[in-house]
């Protein structure tokens, strides 16, 4: 992906060795989210304490101290993560106005290694989405055709890389909001192993399957992100160790692949558009020409991971929008007589329609009488696909298939009909009930649109996913 930035690892060392002022990076980031700001990818900026922070590290290092990895680089944080400097919304007219009393692990880790923060991105209100049309604000568009969504939840972020607004932005995956919009907007998107980045300070939507993840031009960028960000919290009780080896790319990738992939057979059906199939099937031919094992690999239950995860991911979000009732922060219904009206009158004027339909599906499911039937299935369905992967990995070292059925489809086109965008995630949601790592690789485009590759690795395999799709990044380079 061409672009104003140098790559992270560089742009840090011209800042640490005074080539370039932490100071000018932030303003060309902040001149061209002005530039670009029809695309709608930004809801708001953190301009003043970025330029504050910018200040402090130009004379840090003029004073001889060493900064961090990512020295003066700005960034763009999902509006769903905690911040200083400015509103964090989730998108939603519910928080609108809160300002954080505290910042979010992942940003606090950036920041120490010397991220600037420039602006909050745009997402699907409370991450509830596959387009970015479900925020409250504002529609982000595709930064290849202005008609087109950039996908979702993270669509904000994956525009603003591929617009050049900053050279990374944060985002979160819970059924493939990462993925997804990193190939409907042509990025490098990592979803890493569950619990490898700490989820402390960013606004929960479902909490068994929520990850943190990079949004970057290329795959050493997203790696040297992550292993900035990686590492157990004692603020997150379900976060886990690092690899010790890191996962920094410090190697040129190599032409030559090793090592088995398994074609996943469920995700190349009549399901996935012509064109999205033809690319997938061209990278597969690149891969084997160039010394990849390939072989076809079925992990039968997949079929069934959309309505598993549609029952599990509700039932956790109804629990954790319990929190949003009016009382502590957030919108208040001023009007409100008593507390049950208040209760009443701030969720109905404070939610959007997805966050309400998915409160409602997840009570349902876990209401008496029903929790067995749907939940508690749900949950042993999840059990047996995690074991499938677990099997399919005994056999290949990686997984691979598109990341989406289609390209990015027209806005407005799906927004009617809730069934047809919850089946965009098709292809992602197994991975993030199994917990395991996987990324979209740009592989070109069909008909102009960006088509991404997905790889997937076992979990903790983080380190080898990256290598190897740094690898496959080089092969796929027009």
């Amino acid at each position: 992906m061409s672009s104003q930035w140098q790559s992270l690892a560089d742009m840090a060392d011209s800042v640490q060795t005074g080539r370039v002022k932490a100071a000018d990076l932030v303003a060309q980031a902040l001149k061209t989210i002005e530039q670009k700001k029809e695309f709608n990818a930004v809801i708001s900026l953190t301009a003043e304490r970025a330029g504050l922070r910018a200040q402090e590290i130009d004379q840090r290092i003029k004073d001889g101290e060493k900064i961090g990895p990512l020295a003066g680089i700005p960034f763009i944080a999902k509006d769903n993560f905690l911040t200083y400097g400015g509103e964090t919304t989730a998108a939603s007219n519910i928080l609108k106005g809160f300002n954080a009393p505290y910042q979010a692990t992942a940003i606090n880790k950036l920041e120490a290694a010397g991220a600037i923060v420039v602006a909050k991105a745009n997402l699907d209100a409370f991450a509830h989405g596959g387009s970015t049309e479900n925020s409250d604000f504002m529609v982000t568009k595709n930064p290849h055709d202005d008609s087109r969504v950039p996908g979702g939840s993270s669509g904000g972020s994956a525009a603003a890389v591929v617009l050049d607004m900053v050279p990374f932005a944060l985002g979160t995956d819970t059924g493939g909001s990462i993925r997804q919009p990193a190939s409907f907007s042509g990025a490098v998107g990592l979803k890493p192993t569950y619990g490898l980045v700490s989820r402390s300070g960013v606004v929960a939507m479902a909490s068994s399957t929520d990850v943190i993840g990079p949004l970057a031009r290329t795959v050493a960028d997203a790696a040297l992100v992550l292993d900035v960000m990686a590492g157990k919290d004692p603020l997150d009780a379900t976060s886990i160790d690092s690899n010790t080896a890191g996962y920094t790319i410090n190697k040129p990738a190599s032409k030559k692949i090793s090592g088995k992939i398994g074609v996943v057979k469920e995700y190349m059906d009549s399901i996935v558009d012509d064109g999205v199939k033809r690319h997938i099937e061209q990278v597969i031919h690149t891969l084997e020409q160039n010394g990849a094992h390939i072989e076809a690999v079925s992990l039968p239950s997949l079929p069934l991971a959309l309505a598993c995860y549609y029952i599990i991911c509700p039932a956790e979000v109804s629990s954790n929008l319990s929190r949003y009732d009016g009382q502590r922060y957030g919108y208040t219904q001023p009007n409100a007589q008593n507390i049950e009206e208040s209760y009443i009158w701030s969720r109905s004027e404070g939610f959007g329609k997805e966050a309400k339909r998915r409160i409602m599906l997840g009570t349902y499911v876990l209401s008496s009488g029903y929790y067995d039937a749907y939940y508690k299935k749900a949950q042993q369905l999840r059990t047996k696909i995690i074991r499938e992967f677990e099997m399919s990995f005994q056999n290949v070292d990686f997984l691979l298939g598109p990341v989406t059925p289609t390209t990015a489809f027209k806005i407005g086109q799906k927004a009617a009909d809730p069934l047809e965008m919850y089946l965009q995630d098709t292809m992602t949601v197994a991975i993030n009930l199994a917990g395991a790592p996987a990324m979209s690789v740009p592989a070109g485009k069909s008909n102009g649109l960006p088509v991404g590759l997905q790889l997937i690795a076992p979990m903790r395999a983080d380190r080898e996913l990256l290598l190897m799709a740094h690898d496959i990044e080089e092969l796929l380079l027009p």
